[in-house]
């Protein structure tokens, strides 16, 4: 069928719009706490969409168009099963396909001119049977299966080609026909899936798809015509300019049929429309005079005692269906009101991590009083609560990938940062971490963290602020502890450390290339100064091509006493302080 490739996209569009919708609309009525308790109750919904016909019927070059489906059903359901009655109204459109293009005769005379009557499909079903449904636990998302059973009555669908330039023997000029249907009391099945969202206990949206099948359907019979169809044969070849033409032999005669047959009509459907229910449970009364009872859970560390903010707690009945959900505030409280006393379990999450649940039992809720519980944070591991930021600033900076390395065993975490440049690890006791950022044309900080330092009766959170320089064209970085020995050009370890932050950083921007500078102080001759700058740019460079970097990537130079930071030049009597601040090394970027 011509058009089943747009009814295909049709579905798959509405498929993926409802499984998002689904998705977030669902975690946003857990936080607004909205639960609809519906079980027992009539809905009534009504449709319009898309109808993709297959017929069975022996008519080779005639095709059946997709076209408008409108619809209702009502349904009533006791809790997850109901039954239901609909009613749709589909309209198909044949279509001759037979060619007209380059069509003659067996005396090779052109048929250039052409009568097309092409007659519309109705098909009217109504049919019964039971229904399935699945609810989430808020009520607002209602997944459906429906079945019916039913009768339905097709009438249309006469297609009929005349060519009228010349008469064909022996039944005149007609080329392609079918005498179409008038069928009634046609036993039908129908199975639909449904996908409700309701705003509210009474109004709601859906979207879904259907099959629905025609048994033995008969055809019509022309009475003036004495068939029901018929086609004449042709054959294909090229004219002397190379185009297509089909010929007619009138001799073989048309390929007539003149019992109408007895075949399924099948079709596949997608389809949107509203929903509303007529009857539901009654809510729970209301008065000003009735007892309120609420209850407050606090959520502490079990070693530490301090109070944690920004903890996920989530209220359950007996059943595990969520209650209330909400989340601590500063004082790490959060409260839960106009509850109705009963047994609940009360869980929570602190950045991913489960706590130890409280529960509450039905005569501990007291008339017009809040019920105190505590859950505990029981984890051993700290909770590394970093920052990243531009460097000599306070500037946060989101959506930096930051990498969390242990250096003691074989494990890395990755995390990305938020708007406020804020990040959580859960690193473990007695370990060792590497931290750094990883952002484009951004050159990080790499700090260590040793939480052996830490005792965990004392402490949970370790506070951590990572910077990151911006590394622009032509921008000198400063590389920290590139340290020689007097007179010496070797990489020692305390380098290697630093200049590895410059490989990763290489690594993670494989497209840039850079140059590192080596500085010296003003002791010493110029000439002297610039051979031994040089010798120690190029040990780095060759450090860091070690490291899997290619060469042709980075490049050393040494600028001896030439480019000082203070007034140290020679001559000038100067602290070993200040003659330190101008024996350095730093990089840059190079843009070409």
């Amino acid at each position: 069928m011509k058009n089943l490739n747009l009814f295909k996209l049709i579905s798959l569009l509405l498929v993926s719009m409802f499984y998002q919708l689904g998705t977030a609309q669902t975690a946003k009525a857990l936080v607004k706490k909205e639960v609809l308790k519906n079980e027992n109750y009539f809905q009534i919904s009504a449709r319009a969409g898309y109808d993709n016909p297959f017929y069975s019927n022996d008519t080779p070059y005639i095709d059946y168009n997709g076209g408008l489906e409108v619809g209702m059903s009502i349904d009533y359901y006791w809790k997850w099963f109901g039954i239901g009655a609909d009613v749709d109204y589909i309209s198909n459109t044949p279509e001759s396909t037979y060619p007209t293009q380059g069509l003659i005769d067996g005396n090779r005379i052109p048929l250039t001119t052409f009568d097309l009557s092409e007659k519309g499909i109705k098909r009217f079903f109504y049919g019964i049977g039971p229904d399935f449904k699945q609810q989430s636990k808020n009520g607002k998302w209602v997944y459906e299966l429906n079945t019916r059973v039913g009768l339905s009555s097709i009438k249309g669908g006469r297609t009929e080609l005349r060519e009228t330039t010349t008469a064909i023997a022996p039944l005149g000029q007609l080329l392609n026909f079918h005498a179409g249907y008038d069928a009634k009391n046609v036993v039908t099945g129908k199975a639909q899936v449904r996908v409700n969202y309701f705003f509210n206990e009474y109004i709601g949206v859906h979207a879904g798809a259907y099959y629905m099948r025609h048994f033995n359907v008969s055809e019509l019979t022309d009475p003036s015509l004495g068939i029901s169809s018929s086609y004449y044969p042709f054959t294909t070849g090229t004219n002397t300019v190379g185009q297509t033409i089909a010929s007619l032999n009138p001799k073989n005669g048309p390929v007539v049929r003149m019992e109408p047959d007895k075949g399924d009509i099948s079709s596949l459907g997608v389809f949107a429309g509203l929903s509303l229910k007529l009857a539901s449970n009654k809510k729970e009364k209301t008065c000003n005079d009735c007892p309120a009872y609420a209850l407050a859970v606090t959520a502490r560390d079990k070693y530490t005692k301090e109070v944690l903010p920004d903890t996920d707690v989530v209220l359950k009945n007996i059943k595990g269906e969520v209650v209330q959900s909400g989340k601590t505030n500063n004082f790490g409280v959060v409260v839960f009101n106009e509850i109705k006393p009963d047994n609940y379990t009360i869980e929570g999450m602190l950045y991913n991590t489960k706590m130890e649940s409280s529960t509450t039992v039905t005569n501990e809720f007291k008339a017009k009083e809040t019920l105190q519980k505590v859950i505990l944070y029981t984890d051993l591991n700290f909770i590394l609560k970093g920052k990243v930021v531009v460097c000599n600033s306070a500037q946060p900076l989101a959506n930096v990938s930051v990498k969390l390395k242990n250096l003691l065993i074989a494990e890395q975490k990755n995390t990305v940062t938020n708007d406020n440049g804020e990040f959580i690890f859960n690193v473990a006791k007695n370990s060792m971490y590497e931290v750094y950022g990883k952002k484009d044309s951004y050159f990080s900080q790499t700090e260590t963290i040793a939480t052996k330092e830490y005792d965990r009766n004392t402490t949970l959170f370790v506070k951590l602020e990572v910077c990151m320089e911006e590394a622009d064209c032509g921008k000198a970085i400063g590389l920290k502890n590139i340290l020689y020995d007097l007179d010496k050009f070797e990489i020692k370890e305390e380098a290697k450390k630093e200049l590895n932050r410059l490989v990763q950083f290489m690594l993670d921007n494989p497209s840039l290339k850079v140059e590192v500078l080596s500085h010296t102080d003003s002791r010493s001759s110029n000439e002297y100064n610039l051979t031994l700058s040089q010798n120690r740019a190029n040990a780095a460079v060759d450090y860091v091509v070690s490291q899997g970097i290619a060469r042709n990537r980075i490049s050393g130079k040494g600028y001896g006493e030439t480019q000082l930071l203070n007034k140290c030049a020679d001559g000038v009597s100067c602290s070993e302080a200040q003659h330190q601040l101008n024996r350095r090394t730093e990089m840059k970027v190079i843009c070409n």
